[in-house]
């Protein structure tokens, strides 16, 4: 199945009228033709099959003949709240895959060791739009804007609370920390690892530290390692 994503259509909607450029994806690069039937989602848990009933590449119409709610294929929360890697690659790659297993919201953090504090807030999007579709996916992860730790950690959160950092201190495994069916939120430091101070005031405010394995791994691996282990903890 091939998967269109449309963040504006809802149930109430009829008829689509796709733009310019995606009106010649599917007309002329797909060689989608009237009376076929395209599958769509509004990455809020919905899917819709939609017949075109005009097929132009600059003005493509197709009209809502069902829809389907689907449920999200996972029981619990996950919020990675992630520094941003100084190689862009790193961090899409981490989006990208991170969306394939099963994410419900990122956040770009950005810390004392950051050595990225630019996030190019589009592009990440529709890295992870990309990987719903992909992956058929239909609940597209919420991506916050970048924030500073302190600002972030200065919000309520609820549920499961971790910190990873490499520091050689008290710390749990994550696999006995994450509870199944729950909310967990992960912070994941840059590079240079969260400072000293920054672990500090995590645990003030009660944020559990966590380890990952014996491994040092870079900060994309780490995060990507966390959504596994929580998927795999709820499987």
């Amino acid at each position: 199945m091939q998967l269109f994503y449309n963040s504006e259509i809802s149930t109430d909607t009829k008829q689509l009228v796709f733009d310019k450029i995606e009106s010649k994806h599917i007309v002329r690069v797909l060689r989608k033709k009237e009376n076929e039937v395209l599958k769509i989602t509004n990455g809020k848990g919905y899917l819709f099959d939609a017949k075109i009933s005009f097929a132009s590449d600059k003005k493509c119409m197709a009209d809502i003949i069902a829809v389907t709610q689907k449920e999200k294929p996972w029981n619990y929360y996950l919020h990675i709240a992630i520094a941003p890697t100084k190689n862009n690659d790193r961090m899409e790659w981490f989006l990208e895959k991170a969306t394939e297993i099963g994410i419900d919201e990122i956040t770009p953090i950005i810390c004392a060791n950051s050595e990225r504090r630019i996030v190019k807030q589009d592009r990440f999007e529709k890295i992870i739009q990309s990987a719903m579709k992909q992956s058929l996916k239909f609940t597209l992860p919420k991506l916050n804007p970048a924030v500073k730790l302190d600002a972030f950690l200065a919000q309520e959160c609820t549920g499961n609370r971790c910190i990873a950092h490499c520091e050689d201190q008290d710390k749990k495994l994550l696999k006995t920390v994450v509870k199944p069916a729950e909310k967990t939120t992960i912070l994941i430091g840059p590079e240079g690892d969260f400072s000293k101070e920054e672990i500090q005031k995590a645990l003030a405010k009660k944020w559990t530290a966590v380890s990952l394995g014996e491994s040092r791994l870079r900060t994309e691996t780490a995060a990507l390692v966390a959504v596994n282990l929580v998927s795999f903890l709820n499987a």
